[in-house]
C-alpha cells in the first residue's frame, strides 16, 4: 500500500494541538495529532450538501450574502459557489493561515480553486470575531469547524455552540437567514439550544460518500 506522506503541519491556537496534511497518491487528509483524522478528500458528500442544501432554501434571495466557518479543503465552500447566485458575496472565516495556503496550493485542484471566484473573501481569524462584528448582515451562516457542537480542534468554538453564541449568530443574521451546522453526530441539547433562542430547526441526515459513508448531520436552523 502507499505510504502516507506528510505534507505541513500546524499549531492550532489555544492548545488546540497541531493539524498536519497528508498526501498518499490523489488522496489528502488532514489530521490532529493524537485525535485521528479530521477530514478526508474522498468523503466530502456532507460538506458539499451543507452548502447546496442551505443554498437552495436561499433560492429566492438574488444577492445573498453568505459566511462560511471553516475552510477545510474547500468543498463547501466549491458547492456554495456552485449552487449561489452570480451576485453573491462569499466570506470565510479560517483560523489557520496554513490551511488558507494549502487550500492555495496542493489542495486547490480538488475542489477547482475556488479561492480564485471573484465573489469570495477570506478573513483569517476566529469565526466568532467575524460573527460578533456584524448585524443583520448574513442570509446565512455555515459552520463546519468541528466534529459538531463540541470544540474538538479549538476549544473557543464551544462558545459558538452555546446559547451566547447562538444569539450573537441569530443577530448576525438577516430576516429568514439560515445557521446550518455540520456535525458528526446527533446532539439532543444543541437542538434544544437553538429551539430556545428562537431558531425554527431542520434536522437532515446526510452521507459522507453521496449514498455511501458515514452518516452525518446537518442542522438547518432559520431565523423567524
Amino acid at each position: 500500500m502507499t505510504p502516507w506522506v506528510l505534507l505541513d503541519s500546524a499549531e492550532v491556537p489555544g492548545n488546540g494541538g497541531e493539524l498536519r496534511l497528508y498526501q498518499r497518491g490523489d488522496e489528502f487528509s488532514i489530521k490532529i495529532v493524537g485525535r485521528g483524522e479530521l477530514m478526508n478528500s474522498r468523503d466530502h458528500g456532507s460538506e458539499d450538501a451543507l452548502a447546496e442544501q442551505t443554498c437552495t432554501r436561499l433560492k429566492n434571495v438574488t444577492k445573498p450574502k453568505l459566511l462560511i466557518g471553516g475552510l477545510g479543503m474547500g468543498f463547501t465552500l466549491a458547492a456554495a459557489l456552485q449552487h449561489a447566485s452570480e451576485q453573491a458575496e462569499v466570506v470565510v472565516a479560517e483560523l489557520l493561515p496554513a490551511v488558507v495556503a494549502w487550500n492555495k496550493g496542493p489542495l486547490g485542484p480538488l475542489s477547482g480553486r475556488p479561492l480564485e471566484d471573484s465573489r469570495v473573501t477570506v478573513q483569517v481569524g476566529d469565526v466568532a470575531r467575524v460573527i460578533k462584528a456584524e448585524s443583520t448582515a448574513y442570509d446565512a451562516i455555515m459552520l463546519d469547524i468541528d466534529n459538531g457542537p463540541e470544540g474538538l480542534t479549538h476549544k473557543n468554538n464551544n462558545w459558538l455552540y452555546s446559547e451566547d453564541g447562538l444569539i450573537t449568530a441569530y443577530t448576525a443574521l438577516r430576516p429568514q437567514g439560515i445557521l446550518a451546522v455540520w456535525s458528526a453526530g446527533p446532539a439532543k441539547e444543541f437542538v434544544q439550544r437553538l429551539r430556545k433562542v428562537g431558531f425554527a430547526v431542520e434536522e437532515v441526515m446526510v452521507r459522507a460518500r453521496g449514498t455511501k459513508g458515514a452518516r452525518h448531520i446537518i442542522w438547518f436552523a432559520q431565523r423567524d
